[in-house]
């Protein structure tokens, strides 16, 4: 029984800290802890066979989110409901989840009270998170609203030591600055600037940044006894259900019945057919690109995951300005290269001091 509660902790705790891009708590998947035992060319082979697995992971991943913020974006310029496409969106990851579990192409999971506790507030954050992103991305252009995203790591260690008392090193707060001047300066004069946008953005980065830390703080609440079947994926999987039937009062009252009348508007110029094709496969990309990254992250050091997840914003706002041709000033770029050099710098010099803390407890 402890080994199963020591087995469920660790899949628990992967999934939940790696439910926020700025979490650097990702159990690792030593790829070369077998290489060792073994020699010749055989080492070599697994090697680079570890290397293309977790390169294609990578790959994968960047190419899901540029594509889901592309196709995002343009639905949301067809069919103006944010909230309404998020949570149909939320309801596609679901079904994709529950026919996995109903024909055993993945174990179902099953929660224990604690877990469903834990997980309710993690879908709760989860939900708000991505839909105040979605208004924002509505609001906006793509780039911006991750340009303003890249302060995401300033929420997550505001809300760490404002509302948990979990203070870091002053160093790390140090490597905050670029973060905060450098979106700052790309914002102070950007062409796309939306107040909108902004807000809506910067709320995103607190709901991400409280999803992160209360994931922590459910599961050592639960002790990790979450459940049974709970890999990343499957808890993951379970955020989005929770997340879709949370998100359904908020899009009914904000926007109520509009998107029926929207969807109407949106007919001359395109079929059902499309429309319908259009917000399934932005869904599935939604899902599939955290699907993805959970497997990446499995497969990696923390500082990897800083380095990846810094450039994975890059490619998203270049992406963007080249397929929406969205104009971006020079002050902008610089900016922006401040803030994200700095996003990484931050990551990089917390690992450093989670790790010499960790060394001297030992």
């Amino acid at each position: 029984r402890a080994t199963t509660s020591s087995s469920a902790q660790q899949s628990s705790k992967s999934a939940l800290d790696v439910a926020s891009s700025s979490a650097l708590t990702t159990p690792i998947a030593d790829v070369n802890t077998n290489i060792a035992i073994r020699g010749g060319d055989d080492d070599a082979s697994l090697s680079m066979l570890a290397r293309l697995k977790i390169g294609g992971y990578f790959a994968l991943w960047y190419i899901l989110n540029v594509v889901y913020n592309i196709l995002n974006k343009k639905y949301l310029n067809v069919i103006s409901a944010p909230l309404t496409v998020g949570s149909l969106q939320f309801l596609v990851g679901s079904l994709y989840c529950i026919i996995l579990w109903t024909t055993k192409l993945r174990a179902a999971p099953i929660l224990t009270s604690s877990g469903k506790t834990a997980v309710n507030k993690v879908g709760f954050y989860h939900m708000a998170g991505q839909e105040l992103s979605m208004m924002s991305l509505n609001a906006g252009a793509v780039s911006f609203t991750h340009i303003v995203k890249a302060l995401e790591p300033f929420f997550s260690a505001m809300v760490s030591g404002f509302v948990f008392g979990k203070w870091m090193n002053p160093m790390v707060y140090a490597t905050l600055i670029p973060v905060v001047g450098g979106v700052a300066y790309a914002c102070l004069k950007e062409r796309a600037f939306s107040w909108l946008a902004f807000y809506t953005a910067m709320g995103s980065n607190l709901a991400f940044a409280l999803r992160a830390v209360v994931s922590k703080s459910a599961l050592d609440a639960s002790g990790g006894e979450l459940g049974e079947n709970l890999t990343s994926v499957n808890l993951f999987g379970i955020v989005t259900c929770y997340a879709f039937i949370q998100s359904i009062p908020l899009f009914l009252m904000g926007e109520g019945l509009s998107f029926i009348q929207l969807w109407k508007d949106a007919l001359p110029n395109s079929s059902t057919y499309e429309l319908v094709k259009g917000l399934v496969i932005s869904g599935l990309f939604h899902y599939l690109n955290n699907e993805v990254m959970y497997l990446a992250l499995s497969n990696v050091h923390p500082v990897t995951l800083a380095v990846g997840n810094t450039m994975k914003r890059v490619f998203i706002v270049v992406a963007s300005v080249v397929v929406f041709r969205t104009p971006i000033t020079l002050q902008a770029a610089i900016g922006s290269a401040v803030g994200l050099g700095g996003v990484l710098l931050y990551s990089l010099t917390k690992q450093y001091y989670e790790e010499l803390e960790k060394n001297q407890a030992a």
